[in-house]
């Protein structure tokens, strides 16, 4: 199997609605994320012969989806008070809804889904909260 990996990072914060500790408070990170992909042969003919895929369409396809949660706060929908939400959009504060609880292994899961549907044979996605803790989703058996 042939491998290549690109990663991209970006800044937010967040926080864990109903969560019993320090990360029920806003916090931030700099979120470091790793997009491997994997085929079983290499490409054969044209332009991409003899490589998984172009590296710099994976990585503009990456870089276009992470960006836009760079500087954001990331909130689980309906985690804010209406009112809450709306002063911080009305005073101009860059603010993501996600449809799930924003953790490292969720955002795997989103950002593995993300990249796969853009038409990418996705191995593993990693995300890193911070430089040492990362959750990783993985597709184990990767179709070629």
């Amino acid at each position: 199997m042939y491998a290549i990996k690109v990663e991209h990072s970006f800044d937010s914060a967040h926080f864990l609605a109903g969560y019993n500790g320090k990360c029920a408070n806003i916090h931030g990170h700099r979120w470091r994320i790793e997009i491997e992909v994997a085929v079983k042969e290499l490409m054969e003919e044209g332009h991409n012969r003899g490589m998984v895929t172009d590296f710099t369409d994976l990585k503009k396809d990456v870089r276009a989806m992470i960006d836009f949660y760079d500087h954001a706060l990331i909130i689980e929908k309906g985690t804010l008070r209406k009112e809450t939400f709306k002063c911080l959009t009305e005073d101009g504060f860059h603010i993501v809804e996600v449809a799930f609880r924003p953790t490292a292994e969720n955002f795997s899961y989103f950002f593995y889904h993300s990249i796969r549907d853009k038409g990418y044979k996705v191995k593993r996605v990693t995300v890193y909260e911070t430089p040492v803790n990362s959750a990783i989703f993985e597709n184990s058996e990767v179709e070629a």
